[in-house]
């Protein structure tokens, strides 16, 4: 049982001198301060800002931890930047494979990504795995290639240990397989408290097979389940078919699905999409599965009441999904399916028609906004991938909450770092005018939206008597409405999950 705690002389959205009793770890009481109950610990809250928590909907914790404490590309603004970086982190690293991860060749002067030969060069005979921006491909040097039997014969090989597909996936699998249970729970540790210090509530784990083993997933659920933190909400990527199910029932996870790779990405050239791509004529990206073997599993999820999930990029993938979601609704029925509240991932390409059924079924889109806020825009990634034209139609937010599709947003960390507030702000900021979301409305996606991903919102909302008290404390004494306005990113004071104080000082 947890203490009573008040949280007192608070801003409440735009009210100030507001409190709230916690007790069992749920809100009991709020109301003003001057009529807060007594005999409970005191937060003084000094005037600042209280809201809830933030939930960030997509996240791989090992690979943020691993990019937290270890190479970090993404700020690399060319290849011979990237490679320096590679070079100075094995001089110092531990024995065992070097981990990278976040280059990003679009805007380099080079013009072109790293080889094994340049990686080579640096890591002479260590294996190393250099994970694109995106982690749908990488640049491997020979020691990990060498570590995989049969790699060369996979479809994405390329001799130049650039690889894509399937090649990527068996690369990743021999790469964090590497990694021991000491440095896993290291990393697993730094994101939590990482999310923890921006008011991160809720991380929802999107595991699976080819993103990090089951022994990697249930060791953060230990982590999370022992010892003050975000809670871990965890999902399993592996079709029902294949054992899937088994796994979310042995771990009582929230889902079938999550990073179940439909496709791949637009920045590897791997996302399905229905027209090729602009910048390479011959392709069209890879749908993954056959939409027989996406039916079984939604069938066998639904008839089990278990939520599915899918990571979708292209409009191929996300139609073909929805083609196999419409077979189980002619199949089961619009009410079982909607009751199971199945997730897309990403939805970056989208439709009218297909906004239309993700309405009309239940379904819930976790998008990224800060993809838009990297590669959105008249001249950046997508336009390079896509043409204008269809950069332009990417991640249609207002369209699909206009619609009155559920929303919840995400980092997919690491491709993009965990930055709650600057995913609220590019939410709103959208490159392509019109497109973004209204500021409450983004905030909401960002906190409730969730909550309402994994079936446990509260009907009264997150800030209700009855609610799980996931509270953030914010140093700032704007009103919400003035931290939206001005796109601030107010540190985070305290962060309470559960009831429970985790990390600042609790009065």
């Amino acid at each position: 049982m947890t203490e009573r705690l008040l949280v007192t002389d608070v801003t409440v959205g735009d009210r100030a001198g507001r409190a709230v009793l916690v007790e069992d770890g749920r809100i009991v009481w709020l109301g003003g301060a001057a009529d807060a109950p007594a005999g409970a610990r005191t937060v003084a809250g000094e005037g600042a800002l209280l809201t809830p928590a933030f939930v960030d909907a997509h996240v791989h914790a090992t690979a943020t931890g691993l990019a937290l404490t270890g190479l970090d590309l993404h700020s690399s603004s060319s290849l011979a930047e990237a490679v320096a970086s590679l070079r100075a982190y094995a001089a110092v690293a531990a024995a065992g494979v070097l981990l990278g991860t976040g280059w990003d060749e679009t805007g380099w002067p080079e013009g072109r990504a790293p080889t094994r030969a340049d990686v080579d060069a640096v890591v002479g005979d260590r294996p190393a795995y250099l994970a694109r921006v995106d982690v749908h491909s990488a640049t491997v040097s020979t020691a990990l290639l060498d570590r995989v039997p049969g790699i060369a014969d996979l479809p994405g090989f390329s001799p130049d240990g650039q690889l894509r597909l399937d090649a990527h996936h068996a690369a990743r699998r021999a790469a964090y397989g590497a990694v021991d249970r000491g440095q896993r729970g290291a990393a697993q540790r730094a994101t939590r408290a990482a999310a923890a210090a921006l008011g991160v509530g809720s991380l929802h784990e999107m595991a699976g097979p080819e993103v990090s083993g089951a022994e990697d997933l249930a060791g953060l659920l230990a982590i999370a389940a022992a010892e003050p933190g975000p809670r871990v909400v965890g999902y399993w990527g592996e079709l029902a078919e294949r054992g899937g199910l088994d796994l979310v029932r042995e771990l009582g996870l929230a889902g079938a699905g999550g990073d179940l790779f439909c496709d791949g990405a637009l920045g590897s050239h791997t996302a399905a999409l229905h027209r090729p791509y602009s910048d390479r004529p011959g392709t069209a990206g890879h749908l993954r599965f056959e939409t027989a073997s996406l039916v079984d599993h939604l069938r066998a999820c639904t008839r089990a009441g278990v939520q599915a999930g899918f990571h979708v990029i292209g409009d191929a993938a996300v139609d073909q999904v929805l083609d196999a979601v419409g077979a189980v609704v002619d199949e089961l029925g619009p009410a079982a399916v909607r009751a199971c509240r199945h997730r897309l991932e990403h939805v970056e390409m989208v439709s009218p028609a297909a906004v239309g059924r993700l309405r009309d079924w239940g379904l819930v889109a976790s998008v990224q906004p800060a993809f838009d806020a990297a590669w959105g825009g008249d001249a950046g990634m997508y336009a390079e991938r896509l043409g204008v034209d269809r950069a332009r139609g990417t991640n249609p937010f207002a369209d699909l909450a206009d619609a009155g599709v559920a929303l919840a947003l995400g980092s997919d960390a690491p491709v993009t770092p965990l930055d709650p507030w600057g995913g609220v702000h590019a939410a709103v900021d959208h490159r392509t005018p019109g497109s973004g979301l209204r500021p409450f409305d983004a905030f909401d996606a960002a906190t409730h939206g969730g909550w309402h991903a994994v079936r446990a919102e509260h009907p009264q909302g997150p800030l209700a008597v009855g609610a799980p008290a996931d509270l953030a404390l914010w140093a700032t004494t704007e009103t919400l409405s003035g931290v939206l306005a001005g796109r601030a990113r107010p540190a985070c004071r305290q962060l309470l999950v559960a009831g429970v104080p985790v990390g600042g000082s609790a009065g």
